[in-house]
Order: C-alpha cells, then structure tokens, then sequence
C-alpha cells in the first residue's frame, strides 16, 4: 500500500512538472519546439472539400467561357464586315437598336415572372440611353481619329492584348439566387471598350464609328448581364445561348478565313468537351490534408449581433 501511495504521488509530482502537451505557443511548455505526441495524426483528414465532379455538369457549365468566348469572335467578324464595306453602320445600329429592345422586354418579362416585388424605372433607362448615345454620336468624329498617328501593327496588337484581357479576367461565377443585377466586371468591360475604340478609329465613317461603338456597349456592357441572367432562368435556355452563338460565328467567319472559324472549333470542343474530362481524370491524384497544423480560423458572430441588435 505504501509503495503504491509512493508511485500516486510521483506520478502526480511528474504531471505538474511535465503537463500534456498541448498546441498553444502563447503557453510555456517543458517539451522542445518540434515536440509532437502521439495522438498529433490522429487528426489527420485527406480530402475533405473534395467536390465529386460529373462530367454532363462540366459539359454544361463549361458553356459560360465558350459564350463569351464567341461573343469577342463575333465582334472581331462584325469589325472585319464594317471595314470591307460588306456590313454598313446604320444597319449595324438598326439591328443592335432590335436586339437591345428585343433583350429588354425579354429581361423585363423574365424579372416579373420571376420576382413578385419588382420595379424598374423604365422611363429613366430610356432617357439615359438616349443621353449616352446621343453622346457617343457627338464623339464619333474625335474617336475616328483618335489614332490616326499610330501604325496599324500596334492598333492590331493592342486590341488582341485587351481582349485576351477581357477573356481572362470576366466574370464567369454563378447567378446569385436573389435573381439581382450584376454589372460585369469593371476590368473585362474596359479592356473590351477600349478595343472597340482602337478597332472603330480603323474605320472610314462616323456613321460606321458611332455604330460599332454602340454595338460595343450593348455586346460587352448589357449582353453578359443578360447571359448570367439566363443562366437562373433556364438550363434550356442557357443551352440554346451557346448553340446559337457557336453557329453564328461559323457563319460569319466562313466568309471571312476557313482557318480561322477551324481553330474556333477545335478550341470550342477542347473547352467543351476535353477540359472536363481532363478535370475529373486528375482529380483522383488529389491529395489535400488537413490536420491540428492548420491555422485557427476565426469565427464571425456578425449574424448573431444583428439578431441581438434587432
């Protein structure tokens, strides 16, 4: 009994002197500072946000870049009609005029059957766009010379710079659920405006100028909004986008370089159909850990205060 008491009482005198370690640096410990026990991989977890991918889903999703994709392939064959005479710009207007309107009832006839407390000013949007164009036919003459100086070489570079821009840095996420308006992203929209304007300033009229510019904004400001839009209200929908974008840059472009509209397909069907599978091939040499290493992360009691608050 003595000699058990002894040992109670040294086990007791070692717990104070060398306590469990624990993974706290602000607490002073009797271990090294690369000191781990036994239980520190018990904690080990491989994979834990893994999103298991289907490849119809891929396919499906994958049609958002191939949209908009084919929106910049279609400006570029419109730009290449203007400047060989084949397009004039007052048809251009007349059907960028029909499309916008055609978008818009749409839009609004989508956002009142799919929202019951929505209200739009339509009277303001139409003074504002007949402001703003009213504008940009008033310094249609100053952007057609805006780069008279410069050499085409550097105008052609430039625009392929701004539009890979454009490409790479839009917003491809998904649609909120709240069916909200989004502005696209103010880089990919500028890079894109400002492409427009070197391409415009190649041009011979003002009328050609005004209404490529015009295009313009209604291709690369109003139509990715009305695209992401889409994307809430329909899968069908969404899937006919791409089709039809698809075919009409293999019509416009047929006429234009045989090469050209080849190059767009093999792309379309790389982003289309390889990139997916490719995706969920290397998924399976995935290997994310997680453990008692990682950092502490905070948690934000933002929601519970407002509650508290109201």
């Amino acid at each position: 009994m003595y000699a058990s008491t002894t040992q109670s009482f040294q086990q007791a005198d070692d717990y104070y002197q060398n306590p469990p370690w624990q993974k706290l640096l602000w607490v002073k410990q009797n271990y090294p500072d690369n000191y781990v026990d036994n239980t520190f991989l018990e904690e080990l977890q491989r994979n834990v946000n893994v999103r298991s991918y289907n490849y119809w889903t891929m396919v499906y999703e994958s049609g958002v870049i191939t949209q908009h994709i084919s929106t910049v392939v279609i400006f570029i064959a419109i730009f290449v009609y203007l400047q060989d005479h084949i397009l004039s710009g007052q048809h251009l207007i007349w059907v960028g005029t029909f499309l916008t309107g055609f978008g818009y009832i749409f839009w609004d006839w989508m956002m009142v059957k799919t929202q019951s407390d929505y209200e739009f000013k339509r009277q303001r949007v139409a003074k504002s766009a007949f402001f703003f164009f009213i504008t940009l036919l008033g310094l249609s003459p100053i952007l057609k010379t805006l780069t008279s100086q410069t050499s085409d070489d550097t105008i052609w570079a430039l625009t392929v710079c701004c539009f890979l821009t454009n490409i790479l840095f839009h917003d491809y996420h998904a649609p909120q659920a709240n069916n909200s308006i989004q502005i696209p992203g103010s880089l990919s929209t500028n890079a894109a405006i400002f492409a427009s304007v070197l391409l415009a300033s190649r041009l011979d009229t003002n009328i050609d100028v005004f209404g490529l510019l015009s295009f313009a904004v209604e291709w690369f400001s109003l139509f990715p909004i009305f695209r992401r839009q889409l994307r809430n209200f329909s899968q069908y929908i969404q899937i006919a986008m791409t089709l039809i974008l698809l075919l009409s840059c293999i019509i416009l472009f047929i006429y234009i370089s045989k090469a050209v509209v080849i190059i767009y397909i093999l792309g379309f069907s790389f982003i289309t159909i390889i990139c997916p599978y490719w995706l969920i091939f290397i998924q399976k040499y995935k290997n994310e850990i997680h453990g008692p290493w990682d950092e502490a992360r905070p948690r934000l009691q933002r929601r519970h205060r407002k509650k508290n608050q109201s």
